[in-house]
């Protein structure tokens, strides 16, 4: 016991004793810098010329980059609007002077309302113009009070992997955020929210986080060279690999959003089954892309092309199978958008296909996948 309290005792001292010897020492080293006082900055020499260049960029484009707040109404039990909640943030450029605002479609698919923030603070109420899932792109439009600044266009057919790439957007809702990279992959294919294929997008280690969608990316001339649409990450932030839907795709839709609301489309006019294509491919030795129905006064009515029917017995006779078009492979439904891509309404094409054995062979005008409007 008394050893106990002798312990605890010596313990107190040392305390003591230790903090006694820190007050001093911090007693010592506040007279030592009693006459302590702010350092003389270092002289700053001029910014080299790549930085002149990025900040005089980012200076120039912020003002065609804008914050996009998404909200969807919420109703009562009895359909009674009760008011809005936040559904989400993201990016989006000026493309002409009208107002009409470029974006992704994910980023208002789903939304009831969008408001569209500029870096002066100006703030509008937007309404939407058309939509392209399958490009995972979309078109707002704004009243705005004063003048707006397009952004400049540029070409993605002619990108070089390694060359610098900027990106301004709205990363986690910070405003006008620039971040910089290369190109590091040209061709890549992504799949949008309709879950179609989107060839030839850009990849890039430029820093792309959620609320960078919609956003600009841009060459060192601060052109569009595409839009910012996705990451790849199993965090869901940033992991120095983004993709960007090129300009020339962009370039290609966004005037027939604003002209129809939607895209216009070469359509053959058929409905394809991937899995009747594996069964019946399998069975018969034919990589093709069997026609479940041709649809009434479409292409592929005129040209003759033969959907799949049920026969009294209860079993299928398979359709027509296309091989090709234009000598192009079409084994399913991916490869017969991505072909169609290519084309435009009104275009003549080769369509190969099989028939109980025989491959046959016919040219068929493709037809538009819209009504056009009347002018």
């Amino acid at each position: 016991m008394n050893n106990g309290i002798l312990g605890s005792w010596r313990t107190v001292m040392l305390s003591a004793v230790m903090g006694g010897v820190l007050a001093y020492l911090m007693f010592a080293a506040r007279q030592a810098g009693a006459d302590a006082q702010p350092r003389v900055p270092t002289s700053r020499p001029a910014l080299q010329t790549d930085e002149l260049q990025t900040t005089e960029l980012f200076r120039t484009l912020s003002p065609s980059v804008v914050f996009i707040t998404t909200k969807l109404k919420q109703s009562d039990v009895f359909g009674r609007e009760v008011g809005e909640v936040d559904v989400g943030t993201g990016s989006g450029f000026v493309w002409d002077n009208d107002g009409h605002i470029v974006t992704n479609f994910h980023v208002i698919k789903d939304a009831n309302s969008a408001k569209i923030a500029f870096s002066d603070d100006a703030v509008y109420d937007a309404e939407l113009v058309g939509v392209a899932r399958e490009h995972d792109l979309a078109v707002l439009r704004i009243k705005p009070k004063s003048s707006i600044t397009p952004i400049p266009v540029g070409t993605s057919a002619d990108l070089l992997v390694g060359q610098k790439v900027y990106a301004i957007g709205n990363p986690f809702g910070l405003d006008h955020t620039l971040t910089t990279g290369i190109v590091s992959a040209l061709g890549r294919t992504i799949r949008s929210e309709s879950r179609q294929p989107i060839e030839n997008v850009i990849q890039t280690d430029a820093a792309i986080n959620p609320g960078n969608s919609g956003g600009p990316l841009l060459d060192s001339a601060g052109r569009l060279i595409g839009v910012n649409t996705a990451i790849y990450s199993p965090s869901g932030a940033s992991s120095g690999i983004g993709f960007a839907v090129p300009v020339d795709t962009v370039n290609r839709i966004v005037p027939q959003l604003i002209r129809y609301g939607m895209v216009d489309r070469a359509a053959l006019g058929v409905t394809l089954s991937d899995d009747l294509s594996k069964r019946f491919g399998a069975r018969l030795g034919v990589q093709g892309a069997v026609i479940v129905q041709v649809l009434p006064s479409s292409a592929a009515e005129a040209g003759g092309l033969r959907g799949t029917t049920r026969l009294s017995d209860g079993s299928l006779r398979v359709g027509d199978i296309i091989l090709s078009i234009d000598d192009k492979p079409v084994h399913n439904s991916d490869q017969m958008y991505l072909v169609l891509e290519r084309y435009q309404p009104g275009n003549t094409v080769n369509v190969s296909y099989w028939r109980e054995g025989e491959t046959y062979s016919k040219k068929i005008m493709l037809d538009s996948s819209i009504q056009k409007k009347q002018p």
